[in-house]
């Protein structure tokens, strides 16, 4: 027969403890002894004190929950007092005089993470918190517990389950919201589940609540850049992949978190600790720095697009001249002191097409944009370092980047400090420390260890052969013409349309912004061509659905008519319905127009200024016109070859799905 979880013997009501959380530890330890549920008390102890170690325990309400797995005890424990000397358990309000010690054994599965999430869920209900503080008799205690432990029990299997999913791709702004949407409408269509979900995108998304989070049985990531703030999520089930599947696969995703929710040796989000703000479990290191890298570029972009359409305003307002005197113009002018059209430059003369409040206020915004650049390899390194290490790792991953910068190695040295720095500060965050320490790990040791040890690592080994890479590649860059810059777009353009939005095409979308730091001709050439060619394949397939009604179904028709204009706005996602449905006929065709797109931008000289908006950004081409006939072509390819593969080319699947499709639409004729 199973003894009880806790009995009254296992209670103590306004006890003094001692100051430090080893001696209530070690009291609560002396009650499971008592009980005579345990052989070595201090065995017990000392593996309590050890996950201590790790992060304290202290909860929202002053409540406290240090819990062990160890061979001292034979069944599932739950010890508790009630401290009339609050002790610090690194709470988030304060020192702790409600603390429960969960103790099990260690051949018992994941028994105390089952009674840790029942507690958790308890303890975000003030009446039960109340009820702890406020008891007469141990026997209060035990009744209070009790009714929580099995009503959880009792309930498990009648209720809904709980699930919160959590979606964000690299740039946040197609494929976060995409899944997002599968993910609910698969929920709708469902009587055994209750979803939240939380987009983690470039424009927002409401946080899903602490209360529901706390009460959800399982948790659903996908993902490809690092989840935020993950330890609202700690030791829940949880189901981990590419956000491309929350996309494809809503439904076994959510199967797989309620299976999980029901196994007690599932996966789980591991106990929040220093260095493992942004890891996920069970994922290799060449993934968590791909993982990094995206995290990087996804932060990187904000920097990149706020900077890049200053300096086009900039130009646009003030003209191209301005380039040439935005670091003395807003110092030395003023509204009620506006430049002329010449003036010392260095000492020398210089003349301006234009004058007064045209060249003031377009240098100004030369000069915010020239800022914002300024942070671009700094962001994209440090955010890198955030994706492997959390925060500890942010400033050494920016020192590192700003180091980079300083050695001329440029967004290649960005990538490689971003990650040395988050793979140091992930390795001192790992080391067993002192308590009185550790609370300075995460704002002093770790920061100060690895941004020593990363500018070491560049100013004595890598630094200068890193600057030299980029400088033969931005020689390289600026010496293309002619048939090697159409290679370039070509390769890019093949790169962008390959497979619409994964790592293919972010790998080229990374190359375009990162480079647009460098400022010069070669790179806003590349930048448009990557934007140029991602615009080409929900644009084509739009107009062939216009053209060719009946080579698609009825939900590619209706897909059509929106797609057009996720192309104009850059979102080459919009173009995935068709190809997961048709793949060797769209993809293929696609490709041919994104190819041909690029090699027509690289051949016109056409550079863009800007890393997104698409056509809503065409100030920030130059020639803008040349943006226009490099669109052009791309579509028409695009938008021929796909006709020509879907006529030409029959597909008995999807011809089976247009004529089923066909007999559901068409008139009654009698």
């Amino acid at each position: 027969m199973t003894s009880p979880t806790i009995t009254t013997e296992l209670v103590a009501l306004d006890a003094d403890c001692g100051a430090a959380p080893r001696d209530v530890i070690e009291h609560l330890a002396a009650l499971v002894s008592s009980a005579g549920r345990t052989s070595s008390p201090q065995e017990l102890a000392d593996a309590a004190i050890a996950r201590e170690a790790k992060a304290g325990t202290g909860v929202n309400g002053r409540v406290a929950i240090p819990h062990c797995r160890t061979t001292a005890v034979t069944e599932p424990t739950l010890a508790f007092t009630r401290l009339s000397r609050p002790v610090d358990f690194a709470g988030p309000d304060g020192d702790a005089d409600l603390v429960f010690l969960i103790a099990a054994p260690e051949g018992g599965g994941k028994a105390h993470l089952k009674i840790l999430s029942k507690l958790a869920r308890a303890l975000v209900r003030g009446d039960f918190i109340d009820t702890l503080r406020q008891a007469r008799t141990p026997e209060d205690v035990v009744e209070a517990v009790d009714e929580v432990l099995d009503a959880g029990a009792a309930n498990v299997d009648k209720q809904k389950k709980r699930i919160v999913a959590v979606t964000s791709c690299a740039t946040g702004i197609a494929h976060t919201y995409m899944a997002a949407d599968a993910l609910e409408q698969a929920a709708r269509g469902r009587n055994d589940v209750e979803l939240r979900v939380e987009p983690q995108g470039s424009s927002g998304g409401n946080p899903v609540d602490a209360d529901f989070i706390a009460r959800a049985d399982a948790v659903i990531f996908a993902h490809d850049v690092a989840i935020r703030d993950p330890k609202r999520f700690a030791g829940k089930p949880v189901v981990d992949s590419p956000v491309k599947r929350g996309i494809n696969e809503p439904n076994a995703m959510i199967d797989e978190a309620i299976a999980a929710a029901d196994n007690p040796n599932a996966r789980r989000v591991p106990d929040a600790q220093v260095n493992a703000d942004t890891t996920t479990p069970g994922t290799s290191w060449l993934t968590r720095i791909q993982q990094a890298i995206m995290t990087g570029v996804s932060y990187m972009v904000p920097f990149v697009a706020a900077g890049g359409l200053l300096l086009a305003l900039g130009f646009l307002v003030g003209g191209y001249d301005v380039a040439n005197g935005w670091q003395v113009i807003p110092v030395e002018y003023s509204p009620t002191n506006l430049p002329s059209n010449e003036m010392l430059i260095d000492g020398s003369p210089t003349t301006f097409d234009r004058s007064g409040w045209p060249l003031y206020l377009g240098a100004i915004l030369f000069a915010i944009g020239q800022m914002g650049m300024q942070f671009v390899v700094a962001a994209l390194s440090g955010y890198i370092a955030y994706g492997l290490a959390g925060r500890p790792g942010i400033a050494p991953g920016f020192i590192g980047g700003a180091i980079s910068v300083m050695l001329g190695a440029g967004f290649i040295g960005g990538l490689v400090t971003g990650v040395l720095a988050g793979a140091i500060a992930y390795w001192i965050g790992s080391w067993s420390v002192p308590r009185w320490l550790a609370s300075l790990m995460p704002v002093v040791i770790i920061p100060l260890l690895a941004s020593l040890g990363v500018g070491l690592v560049m100013f004595l080994l890598l630094g200068r052969p890193l600057g030299a890479l980029m400088t033969s590649l931005q020689g390289w860059l600026d010496s293309m013409t002619g048939t090697s810059a159409i290679l370039l777009g070509i390769i890019i353009g093949l790169m962008m349309c390959f497979d619409l939005g994964g790592p293919v095409n972010k790998a080229a979308y990374l190359f375009g912004t990162a480079g647009l730091s460098a400022g010069t001709d070669a790179a806003f050439e590349i930048m448009a061509a990557v934007m140029i060619s991602g615009m080409v394949p929900p644009i084509a397939l739009s107009i062939a659905t216009f053209l060719r009604s009946q080579l698609f179904t009825v939900a590619e028709q209706e897909n059509g008519k929106s797609a057009w204009l996720l192309g104009l706005s850059f979102v080459s996602e919009g173009a995935i319905p068709f190809a997961a449905a048709d793949p060797f006929r769209v993809i293929p065709s696609m490709m041919l127009g994104g190819a041909a797109a690029g090699a027509t931008s690289m051949a016109l000289g056409v550079g863009a200024r800007a890393p997104h908006g698409g056509i809503f950004v065409i100030f920030a081409y130059e020639p803008w016109w040349g943006m226009f006939i490099a669109l052009a072509v791309g579509v028409l390819v695009s938008t021929v070859a796909v006709l020509a593969a879907k006529q030409l080319w029959r597909n008995n699947a999807a011809d089976a799905v247009d004529a089923t499709d066909a007999q559901t639409t068409a008139p009654t004729t009698t």
